[in-house]
């Protein structure tokens, strides 16, 4: 961390996101991944160091960014104006296992035995709980770890699963809890099970104006608050800027739209753009409702546009931009 001033300089740039754990869910293929990376960028401006957290092992943080697939360490990925970094860590539950057996039961060697006969895979594999337990467990160690007494990340940024398992995910650590009785691994879980109930964590979800994520986003809100995990904002991806005007366009309007600009202006031209201008209509009627759904819940919201040259580093920082608005 660059210190007392860049945290000050930072909380400037990122008052509206005051968490420390952000967790980013959303339907696959809403974009998830993009926006994670986008708050982190944003949120390490300022001066501040950032970690950017994948647990699904897909890569995305590399492709993203267009490196090399990500080891099990954090490294530096971006840097952003006024002296703030993004480091990312591609979080593997093989190594979290074995880094986990190591600091509470001093099995470094051991581990790496049990490694060799297949046990931690086997571990890890079979017992999915234990997994997301090590997941949530390395996001709260990164959240909450500190160097010469200062924060080591200002915030961690995950991203999650999909909405439809986030539910599970986030709350494997309290199911864990409940039936370990003592020692590290209920020690553990109270931690990131408290964490993930605390104001330092927010969910924000990810969605589309369309169907299907709106329901989802719906239901992981609802599951959320029965879990008594903070939700955060929710966040419209690709949201695409009115193109006309309210009201049909006639026919015979088009036909001198057209003429006017210089543009064929024949009947099967005109027919065709007619047809175009109502399907884009009953379009925008649709997210209008979906977007009215959204306002329901009350919950703080915002809109990113769709980026024309797709998701490139200009494209994240754009994104940045407007979360920080």
């Amino acid at each position: 961390m660059g210190g007392g001033s860049a945290r000050s300089r930072g909380e400037h740039v990122t008052g509206s996101w005051s968490a420390r754990l952000h967790v980013v869910t959303g339907k696959g293929g809403t974009g998830k991944t993009s926006v994670a990376a986008a708050l982190a960028l944003a949120l390490a401006r300022g001066g501040n160091r950032t970690l950017l957290v994948e647990v699904e092992g897909r890569q995305g943080i590399a492709q993203l960014f267009g490196l090399d697939p990500l080891p099990y360490e954090e490294r530096r990925i971006a840097t952003v104006p006024g002296g703030g970094e993004v480091r990312a860590l591609a979080v593997d539950a093989e190594a979290a296992l074995l880094e986990y057996l190591d600091m509470f039961y001093k099995l470094g060697a051991a581990g790496r035995a049990l490694r060799k006969v297949g046990a931690i895979d086997f571990a890890t594999t079979i017992a999915p709980g234990l997994r997301d337990v090590l997941l949530t467990g390395k996001a709260k160690e990164a959240t909450t770890r500190s160097v010469n007494g200062r924060r080591a990340y200002h915030a961690v940024v995950l991203d999650a699963p999909p909405t439809g398992r986030i539910g599970r995910f986030l709350n494997v650590t309290a199911e864990t809890a409940r039936l370990a009785k003592m020692g590290p691994i209920k020690t553990q879980s109270d931690g990131v099970a408290a964490l993930l109930r605390s104001p330092m964590t927010a969910v924000h979800v990810v969605t589309l104006l369309e169907e299907m994520p709106v329901q989802e986003t719906l239901d992981a809100i609802v599951e959320l608050d029965q879990l008594g995990i903070p939700v955060g904002k929710v966040i419209v991806n690709n949201a695409r800027p009115p193109l006309l005007a309210d009201g049909k366009p006639t026919q015979a309007e088009l036909r001198r739209g057209l003429a006017a600009a210089g543009l064929p202006a024949d009947r099967a031209t005109v027919a065709g753009l007619h047809a175009e201008a109502k399907a884009y209509l009953a379009r925008r009627e649709l997210e209008d409702s979906l977007r009215a759904e959204l306002a329901e819940l009350d919950r703080p919201a915002i809109e990113l546009p769709q980026l024309p040259g797709g998701v490139t580093r200009e494209g994240l920082d754009v994104l940045a931009d407007t979360l920080l608005r």
